[in-house]
């Protein structure tokens, strides 16, 4: 695992309009040690894409958060965003990072087998990150990328239950969205229990 401390990656829900939203990802952000937040869109419309980025990320990124959008390499350069979240490890992770590295963040996600995630490091992916496993699998794949490779991981917790194994498996990054959107106590509750939970496993 790499010397650094893993920290809270968060996404948001596939997005149609920012401003019902903005509310719960103040509120998240407000509560924990946020490092990332992922900006995911409903529809394919660049210049809605563009908007609700430009609607939320200068909060996030006035408290220190990285903002990443999904798959849309340029819609982040248009918007003010600090990089692109790319699906696979194939040629559009290989044209965003040619188009955006190093001076924008480029992660490689939806990684399905260990030559894809190797395939995404050989790119120069800024992370990889594992996610669509059973818990017992994504726990043994971060801990087999964490004790073999540099580039950073980020696991998905599905639930808040996830953090401490993810963490002590290895990863750098845990990634929340729907364990925090749909807490029924609130996004703010639900990612002051991951973060007590993320220092927790990694004390």
């Amino acid at each position: 695992m790499n010397d650094i401390s893993p920290r809270l990656y968060l996404a948001t829900p596939p997005l149609a309009d920012a401003a019902a939203f903005a509310p719960a990802l103040n509120e998240a952000l407000a509560a924990g040690d946020v490092a990332s937040l992922l900006i995911r869109f409903a529809d394919a419309d660049e210049r809605g894409q563009e908007a609700i980025v430009r609607a939320l990320a200068p909060g996030a990124q006035d408290k220190g958060v990285a903002v990443l959008v999904q798959a849309a390499p340029n819609v982040a350069l248009r918007a003010g965003a600090d990089g692109v979240h790319v699906a696979g490890s194939g040629e559009a992770l290989a044209e965003a990072i040619k188009k955006l590295s190093p001076r924008y963040i480029v992660g490689a996600g939806d990684i399905e087998t260990r030559d894809d995630a190797m395939r995404a490091g050989e790119l120069n992916a800024d992370y990889v990150m594992f996610s669509d496993l059973d818990r017992e699998a994504l726990v043994e794949r971060v801990g087999w990328w964490a004790e073999l490779f540099n580039t950073p991981c980020v696991a998905r917790a599905e639930s808040l239950d996830d953090v401490a194994p993810l963490v002590q498996a290895g990863a750098d990054f845990v990634r929340l969205d729907d364990a925090v959107w749909s807490d029924a106590r609130g996004p703010a509750a639900a990612v002051a229990e991951a973060q007590a939970r993320l220092k927790g496993a990694g004390a």
